[in-house]
């Protein structure tokens, strides 16, 4: 059986949403499923810039994958797969984007990660998104089944 963890952590500000996707990237291993759930403008996008900058560079450009669905990205921890699937029309067409090869050796960050139905790993990261109590505030919802369990932990504290 996988062991399975939870926490939540109040991001007091968009900062606080970037640090977040930082600390994560620092924990991220090819192979790593991370799911970030939320509605629009929760912070999704936000938390996969800083993820994704912090393994590869502050400037690097990361525009959303919303049209394209998937944009890659070269980072000595590995090659990080950032998929927007709010387009997909229906769970089969994940296939087409290369998303099993991304599963299998990559670091893969997944907005609308329901769109995939049955092709979402069961060990993953879950983050859900959603808005705080204070103007411009956030509330964070780790889950992790597998390796993740380990590493989150202490970012509660």
């Amino acid at each position: 059986m996988s062991r399975t963890a939870s926490i939540a952590i109040d991001l007091a500000d968009e900062a606080a949403t970037r640090r977040l996707g930082g600390q994560l990237a620092v924990r991220a291993r090819p192979g790593d499923v991370i799911a970030l759930t939320g509605t629009l403008g929760t912070g999704k996008s936000t938390l996969a810039r800083a993820f994704i900058r912090a393994l590869t560079s502050a400037d690097e450009e990361v525009p959303s994958p919303t049209f394209t669905l998937v944009q890659q990205y070269d980072s000595e921890a590995g090659l990080i797969w950032h998929f927007d699937l709010y387009r997909l029309e229906k769970p089969d067409d994940v296939l087409e984007l290369d998303i099993e090869e991304a599963f299998a050796d990559g670091i893969c960050l997944i907005e609308w990660p329901d769109r995939l139905g049955p092709h979402l790993p069961r060990r993953r990261l879950d983050v859900t998104l959603e808005a705080g109590d204070a103007e411009g505030s956030r509330r964070a919802g780790l889950s992790a089944t597998g390796p993740w369990a380990d590493r989150i932990g202490d970012l509660a504290s």
